[in-house]
């Protein structure tokens, strides 16, 4: 279980093909030291397990099922990915719940400079639209960030100047498409709603 609270943004060292998905190494600077072998690591939203750690990068592994899911597939030599640990428990909830689930990739359709702030238009599949409400939360690239508006084709965000230092999202370097997790909370009560609705319709017809 992670919050959504980037740590440091890592660089991708190499991209290293296996029989089936990849190892990735990951440059995380002092990051590194203060990982355990075995423990989860979110890269870029994704919840990975750290297999090597070395002085400043680890070594994870990214299975097809990942692959598939995820924007993981657009790595490189010199990606740049948002690194967070796992919330220890006891700790400060900074951000919200994030699973490092990812439930599917999106992509920024327009950016929009408002002063020091930057609006960002997101892009959403379908299916996803309905577990998104405004002022409720959400995960871009691993990032907690609050639904600024809802919008036909997805949602706005509002990104603050830390946001935008501490992260890779408006990067140049980063994988073009970005991991998608909604709310946990949300897709609970669809699928707990979705059979009484559907006997609600089935009685109303």
């Amino acid at each position: 279980m992670f919050t959504g609270l980037v740590e440091a943004v890592g660089v991708i060292e190499a991209v290293e093909p296996m029989p089936t998905g990849f190892r990735l190494r990951i440059a995380a600077g002092d990051l590194a030291a203060g990982m355990t072998l075995g423990a989860s690591i979110a890269v870029d939203g994704v919840c990975l397990t750290a297999l090597e750690i070395g002085v400043g990068d680890f070594t994870t592994e990214v299975s097809p099922e990942t692959v598939q899911r995820t924007n993981m597939e657009q790595y490189s030599a010199g990606t740049r990915v948002n690194l967070e640990r796992p919330l220890r428990a006891g700790a400060e909830l900074g951000g919200h719940f994030v699973q490092g689930h990812v439930d599917a990739v999106c992509r920024i359709a327009e950016v929009v400079q408002e002063d020091d702030f930057v609006r960002v238009v997101v892009s959403v599949p379908e299916a996803h639209r309905q577990f998104l409400v405004e002022k409720g939360s959400v995960a871009i690239n691993g990032v907690s960030l609050t639904v600024a508006a809802m919008t036909a084709e997805g949602f706005e965000v509002q990104l603050i100047p830390h946001t935008l230092e501490r992260t890779n999202l408006l990067a140049d370097d980063r994988a073009e498409q970005l991991n998608l997790e909604v709310d946990i909370l949300g897709k609970y009560v669809a699928q707990f709603v979705a059979p009484h609705l559907a006997t609600l319709t089935q009685h109303g017809s």
